[in-house]
């Protein structure tokens, strides 16, 4: 087995282009725990994220084999945004599983001054004891607010970053954030759970 030790993935998805077989499998192992822990974070069923798993890496192959990537040195953000894509048109495909969108009881027009700044400071850091009870109330948002706490808080990507990976504005990842917050503090104060937030 080649040594690909110091080749960034990037690299391995070029050599992959030329024909080099062992350096897809390579990036294969790199690269399936932290997308496969992504997908199923967002759909919440272990088969249905084998599913999305296995159709995101045959679009890969397709889109390598076809010269549809660049190096650009985000290899994961175009792994990402692919897993992404797949699992938004399988959503599509249940229509009959609405997925559930703010109503007038959690529209922000209802909330007032200061306290609209604070919770949506972005330089605030869920701490380490609060984290199982909020990935514990993420996982009953809807699915676009899931995923957008999710890249924010364990991904660590940027507001513009989640924009440009889930295809929709800045202020549409701001909004789904700002809705998923919304909804998170509101299971925590029906259950009683402190939510401690830290400025940066």
């Amino acid at each position: 087995m080649k040594n690909f030790e110091g080749v960034t993935d990037e690299q391995l998805a070029l050599l992959y282009v030329d024909g080099d077989n062992s350096a897809f499998d390579e990036l294969l192992a790199r690269t399936q725990t932290k997308l496969f822990t992504y997908i199923m974070f967002v759909v919440r069923d272990h088969d249905l994220a084998d599913d999305i798993f296995q159709e995101t890496f045959v679009k890969v192959i397709t889109k390598l084999q076809q010269g549809q990537y660049v190096n650009s040195g985000k290899f994961q953000f175009w792994l990402t945004r692919i897993a992404h894509n797949v699992i938004m048109d399988w959503y599509r495909q249940q229509q009959s599983r609405h997925i559930v969108e703010p109503n007038e009881d959690n529209d922000l027009e209802n909330l007032r001054g200061a306290s609209v700044l604070d919770t949506f400071r972005e330089s605030e850091l869920i701490n380490e004891q609060v984290l199982i009870d909020v990935k514990r109330m993420m996982e009953t948002l809807p699915a676009p607010q899931r995923e957008v706490v999710y890249m924010r808080y364990y991904q660590q990507l940027s507001f513009k970053e989640i924009a440009e990976l889930t295809g929709v504005s800045i202020n549409t990842s701001l909004g789904r954030m700002r809705y998923a917050l919304i909804n998170m503090r509101r299971m925590a104060k029906e259950h009683h759970i402190e939510l401690a937030l830290e400025a940066c």
